[in-house]
């Protein structure tokens, strides 16, 4: 059954168990094993040292084949994963709660454009760009206290400085300038998961 349900806006000072944790679930998925796997990365506020979040694990997994998400279904509820519907192509959204609150999101993905993904890309600007980190963090603390309850308009007010990121970072990489949500609807995970999106995936709240 989905978890659709919208939670708090909880965003917390970094916590140096986040690396550790994304390790622990990327082993416990490759041991699972999860099929078609190519790769995992941790993305998301608690990839990027210091800067604070929701404390939620995001794992970016890369498939290839890309398969239905009845196919990863049954063997990700063993895990305590939950599909929650994002109404998406190319994405398949899972999450594990934990004391009734959302701990780790995985995101399954095809492999193909993985790297150019605007979510790794805003992860690998700010960790390449430390100074970046504080201002990121101020918006959030901010957001977070104006939008205790709408996760949906906290992950909108943040465009801003999302595209800001995402821009700088394509530009770095030759890549074509592209919005990382649809203007009627942040485009991506989940209005719980804490990164940016790419745009072609559908019209749906993240970050």
């Amino acid at each position: 059954m989905p978890d659709d349900q919208p939670y708090p806006v909880t965003v917390v000072p970094y916590r140096n168990e986040w690396p550790r944790e994304y390790e622990k679930e990327r082993v416990r998925l490759i041991n699972l094993p999860l099929p078609h796997l190519v790769t995992i990365e941790h993305g998301g506020s608690t990839s990027i040292p210091g800067l604070a979040a929701k404390p939620i694990i995001d794992l970016f997994a890369a498939l290839l084949p890309f398969g239905e998400e009845a196919l990863y279904r049954d063997l990700l509820a063993s895990l305590g994963y939950r599909p929650v519907s994002t109404g998406m192509a190319n994405r398949h959204l899972f999450r594990r709660t934990s004391q009734g609150a959302p701990s780790h999101h995985l995101h399954l993905l095809p492999f193909e454009g993985f790297y150019e993904r605007n979510e790794l890309l805003f992860r690998d600007f700010l960790l390449a760009h430390p100074e970046w980190v504080p201002e990121y963090a101020e918006v959030k603390r901010r957001l977070a206290a104006e939008f205790p309850d709408d996760p949906e308009a906290y992950t909108l007010a943040k465009t801003a400085f999302i595209q800001e990121v995402v821009d700088r970072a394509r530009t770095e990489r030759g890549l074509r300038i592209s919005k990382v949500w649809e203007p009627a609807k942040p485009s991506g995970a989940s209005p719980d998961s804490d990164s940016p999106s790419s745009s072609s995936d559908s019209e749906e709240p993240t970050g």
